[in-house]
């Protein structure tokens, strides 16, 4: 074994692909050093050196010769790519933080699922339109959607099929029933009139229903007062939040991610098949025409 050298630095987005969670969730060290090349363009002789080993013993794992089983080893890995603390929960480590204090670090990097957190949803909207952009689900839990789907300039507009036959994206979007008493008490939290909030419902739900010949998008009215925005794309969420006084995209914004037993993905998800088990569906696919 070698001395370790200067951590590899990947960039925060590769440890937060599909691909590389799967790796440590697998405990596949191999697919992870091959990451570490792609993502950080480190050679096998540098990552030897980042984690004490021999280039050889790098070069066995990627080409799966050889498996690694211990601890301490899994924790030189870790230290030499200088994995978040969310990558060491998906590897079955240890925080860096709880390393240090010997305790538990009470902060979101403690639970896997939550890989990332925004300031406001504008500050994730480029990622949130590249993932829109992959995805073959997309459901959308609003109060009246129109900065995230009713105009042409929203968010997702132009992540939405405009052609019969194009990629095979369904959509399902709630919004809050505009003739709800739930709509009346979400006006007067924000200081908007009733009617005001109820058109832009009703204009968000018209501008869907322009889609629904060429896309597979159903839209809900439900008529509870809304708690949660979620904006799913298949295995990745982000969550923000409604109260009194602000609106959900000035919400901070939560990026979830699927895990095998995380409760916060399974748990939205849950709570969004609910709302629509108990809503209105205004537009189905096929009724574009319909007024």
């Amino acid at each position: 074994m070698t001395a370790p050298l200067a951590p590899i630095e990947l960039p925060d987005w590769a440890w937060e692909r599909a691909e590389v969670r799967q790796a440590l969730r697998a405990r596949n060290m191999g697919a992870v050093f091959r990451y570490a090349q792609q993502y950080a363009g480190a050679s096998q002789s540098r990552i030897a050196a980042a984690a004490g080993m021999t280039q050889a013993r790098v070069n066995e794992i990627i080409n799966g010769r050889r498996e690694v089983s211990r601890l301490d080893v899994y924790e030189r890995i870790a230290d030499g790519l200088r994995m978040p603390d969310d990558a060491r929960h998906l590897l079955g480590l240890a925080a860096s933080r709880e390393k240090r204090s010997g305790g538990v670090a009470f902060d979101l990097a403690a639970f896997p699922e939550v890989v990332r957190v925004y300031a406001a949803q504008h500050s994730a909207a480029e990622e949130i339109q590249q993932q829109a952009r992959e995805a073959t689900e997309l459901d959308l839990l609003a109060v009246r959607g129109l900065g995230l789907v009713g105009l042409n300039d929203s968010l997702l507009r132009a992540c939405l099929p405009r052609e019969r036959g194009g990629k095979g994206l369904r959509v399902r979007v709630a919004l809050l029933d505009p003739d709800s008493d739930a709509l009346t008490r979400r006006a007067a939290e924000i200081g908007e009139s009733a009617e005001s909030l109820a058109g832009g419902v009703r204009l968000a739900e018209a501008r869907l229903r322009e889609l629904a010949d060429v896309c597979d998008i159903s839209v809900w009215r439900y008529r509870m007062l809304p708690t949660w925005r979620v904006i799913r794309m298949d295995s990745t969420m982000f969550v923000g939040a409604f109260d009194a006084g602000w609106e959900g995209h000035e919400s901070a914004t939560y990026k979830v991610m699927e895990t095998p037993h995380g409760p916060l993905f399974r748990g939205f998800r849950r709570m969004f098949e609910a709302v629509i088990a108990g809503a209105q569906r205004t537009v189905r696919p096929g009724e574009g025409n319909r007024s």
